[in-house]
């Protein structure tokens, strides 16, 4: 009697197993031979050419025209800058010519007919080595930065090349302070060697930052209190007692008045700003040390770059008034403007 079970069904009605496949004698084709692009995919970016930047600047004041064209290789991965200056005789004086990469940077002075080579590499994710080399001065420096455990604090010894003092540089979220060793000159044709030290603080106090700076053993003092409509900014450095503070006040998004005061001169300046958009700027102000009013106004975004401008260009006219000789009056303008090819 058959077994009705239903393991037995599934055996007895499951299909056979399929017979095994025979691998073919015959030769197949060879597989396509690969091409220049699947082997070598950035030999498209170094067969198209490159877009070239184009940008020059003129200064009524100086009459010189600032002149830059730069282009990008290799898939962005470098950026090649020329960059000259034409005279009111049309001359070209102080040709540069830079090749600038994420680890490394060449600048050539044609003029000095000298080369300064910059180099920075990334060990590890907490280690940084950098360097910096002048080839006619044969002199450089030699750097490297750690990032310690605790996030914000890093570490940073650093040494001139060949002959120098180290320096040695921690910084953390407050400031940092750096410790270096120099020789000072003293009587009889003798150096003494002493520790320089040097650095800056700062921490928020109430709705201001203050920060302590002391270099030179010069240490300068600074509270700064920003809301949206108030800036107040009293400084004082010792041991000279020289005392100062900046005020800046904000009447509407589009206006702002900023003035500075130097107590132990008595001089002072005063500059009123006002924007039109984003586009337009207007500026007037009073320098009492140089007893010079002037006036300007911005075509052109006068932080940000030529390329976010309309039409790729800024446009600044000046206006200087001398207090002690109206008469000699000076207006100036300066155009800076950029193309792309």
């Amino acid at each position: 009697m058959a077994d009705s079970s239903p393991q037995s069904l599934t055996l007895s009605t499951s299909p056979p197993p399929p017979p095994p496949t025979l691998q073919s004698t015959a030769s197949e084709p060879p597989p396509p031979p690969p091409t220049r692009s699947s082997l070598f995919p950035f030999l498209k970016s170094l067969n198209s050419r490159p877009k070239l930047r184009v940008t020059s600047e003129f200064d009524s004041d100086s009459l010189l025209f600032l002149n830059k064209v730069s282009c990008k290789l290799f898939d962005n991965l470098a950026k090649l800058k020329l960059s000259f200056q034409n005279n009111s005789q049309r001359e070209v004086t102080q040709p540069q010519v830079s090749l600038t990469s994420k680890y490394l940077s060449v600048l050539y002075d044609v003029e000095e007919k000298n080369t300064f080579i910059k180099s920075t590499v990334d060990v590890s994710p907490r280690l940084q080595l950098r360097a910096l080399h002048n080839v006619n001065a044969q002199q450089g420096e030699v750097a490297m930065e750690a990032n310690l455990a605790e996030p914000g604090y890093s570490l940073e010894l650093s040494s001139p090349v060949p002959i120098g003092y180290p320096r040695a540089t921690l910084k953390f979220p407050l400031g940092e302070v750096s410790i270096q060793e120099r020789e000072e000159e003293e009587e009889e044709d003798k150096n003494k060697r002493m520790l320089s030290v040097s650095g800056i603080l700062k921490r928020q106090v109430m709705d201001g930052v203050c920060s302590a700076l002391y270099t030179d053993e010069e240490l300068r003092l600074r509270y700064a209190y920003k809301d949206e409509a108030l800036s107040f900014i009293p400084t004082i450095s010792l041991p000279s007692n020289a005392a100062s503070f900046a005020f800046k006040r904000r009447f509407s998004p589009s206006d702002k008045l900023s003035y500075w005061y130097k107590f132990d001169s008595n001089m002072w300046s005063a500059v009123y700003k006002r924007t039109y958009g984003k586009d337009y700027k207007f500026k007037a102000g009073y320098d009492s040390e140089v007893r010079l009013g002037w006036a300007s106004l911005w075509v052109g975004d006068e932080a940000g770059k030529v390329k976010t401008t309309p039409m790729k260009m800024k446009v600044q006219f000046m206006l200087q008034v001398p207090q002690d000789d109206i008469k000699t009056s000076v207006l100036m303008f300066r155009v800076k403007k950029r193309w792309d090819i």
